[in-house]
């Protein structure tokens, strides 16, 4: 690899980063504050670690590429190539 696309990788991976880091805490938030009840549903159904585990990707993905599109939607210039 080049230097400017290890740059660029390491661009989008501390977005991806940040953005997973955000779904993250909105998940744990979701479920300690237990809204809309999830807590109480997930810890009666059978599957309910499974669908914590869905929660958790669903939001984490969402947000991770959220975080990428903004962040290269916002670069404009900023790296220069050889």
């Amino acid at each position: 690899m080049r230097s400017f696309e290890k740059t660029l990788v390491m661009f989008l991976l501390k977005h991806l980063t940040s953005g997973a880091a955000g779904g993250g805490v909105l998940g744990t938030g979701l479920l300690l504050l237990d809204i809309a009840s999830l807590r109480t549903l997930m810890g009666q159904s059978d599957g309910g670690v499974l669908a914590i585990l869905l929660l958790f990707f669903g939001l984490m993905a969402t947000f991770g590429t959220v975080a990428i599109a903004i962040g290269v939607m916002t670069m404009n210039g900023m790296f220069d190539h050889d």
